[in-house]
């Protein structure tokens, strides 16, 4: 759980680093060729560590402390309408192991991973950008025009 909870925590660490780059470079920044190697090397251990590591360290969890192993079954608690099986025996059509929901929660990291993948990349290309001030809208959802300009 340790290394788990550690490999979570070194992937907030970098992503807080490259959040904090984006908004200290300028978007007409021109790298020099180290620069680009640096960063590149980064990014790459990012997705070194994201993709491999954490879903790693999950999977040693799930194997060793937890003890989720493709013989143990989830059965929920006895019901008094369940009969001898428990209620999730009882109310699903097939057989769920913990090595299923251990693999599931492998895939749940890689899609957070890829999510936050194409935030991070989104935010660097728009780095720079103007935000659209909100204009003022009447109750009807209109804009505000003051009198005399425009007509």
């Amino acid at each position: 759980m340790v290394a788990f909870v550690l490999s979570i925590i070194v992937t907030a660490l970098l992503a807080l680093g490259i959040n904090w780059y984006t908004k200290r470079c300028p978007a007409d920044k021109v790298f020099t060729w180290g620069e680009a190697m640096l960063f590149a090397t980064y990014v790459f251990f990012i997705f070194w560590w994201i993709y491999g590591v954490v879903p790693h360290q999950w999977l040693v969890w799930a194997d060793s402390e937890l003890n989720w192993r493709p013989d143990r079954h989830i059965v929920g608690p006895k019901l008094f309408w369940t009969g001898e099986q428990g209620v999730v025996e009882w109310a699903l059509p097939f057989t769920l192991s913990y090595l299923i929901i251990r693999d599931i929660i492998a895939v749940v990291i890689y899609i957070v991973a890829l999510g936050g993948n194409v935030v991070m990349w989104r935010s660097w290309q728009q780095r720079g950008q103007a935000k659209d001030e909100p204009t003022s809208t009447s109750e009807y959802g209109r804009p505000l025009i003051k009198d005399g300009v425009g007509s």
